[in-house]
């Protein structure tokens, strides 16, 4: 019985410290682009990125690797746009920042109150939205992060009417 209201106890308390923003973590403050890269992936399996290959000697390279989205028309700006309203209807998905190249967005969990960092990065050049998502604390996010691009991918893609090869 002592057991089970420790037990109890210590699951309140996590989850009011979540609800307090305890287990949010702090923005990292190298997000954005640079020479037209994204930051690279974690270093531990806590992330995804389109751009994952340009980091060929990354521990977590072939883990963090997905598809960028495509860009709608070639259109960098009215792509985003389309993003930008993608995610605002999505569950959690906050957009913070959006440029014409350019969208960072905070993906908050519904229970612990998680919080990842997700940007796109539009490059006309090579015609697609690249995308970095990552949670900001642990060492592994049980597939969230590629399953919310994932997500965020075929809601732009309904939106946009475009279709993956």
């Amino acid at each position: 019985m002592r057991v089970l209201l420790l037990l109890v106890g210590l699951v309140a308390a996590v989850l009011a410290g979540a609800r307090m923003g305890l287990l949010s973590g702090q923005r990292p403050a190298d997000l954005g682009v640079a020479n037209g890269r994204l930051k690279p992936p974690s270093l531990t399996r806590n992330s995804v990125s389109s751009q994952a290959d340009r980091y060929p000697e990354h521990p977590q390279r072939r883990y963090a690797a997905i598809e960028p989205l495509p860009l709608s028309q070639g259109n960098a700006a009215a792509s985003l746009q389309t993003l930008a309203a993608v995610l605002r209807g999505m569950q959690g998905m906050v957009v913070v920042e959006q440029r014409p190249d350019y969208l960072y967005a905070q993906a908050t969990t519904r229970w612990l109150r998680f919080v990842d960092d997700v940007e796109f990065y539009a490059d006309p050049a090579s015609g697609v939205l690249d995308v970095r998502s990552a949670s900001r604390l642990g060492r592994e996010d049980f597939g969230v992060n590629r399953q919310r691009v994932d997500a965020v991918r075929a809601a732009y893609l309904a939106a946009t009417g475009l279709r993956l090869p």
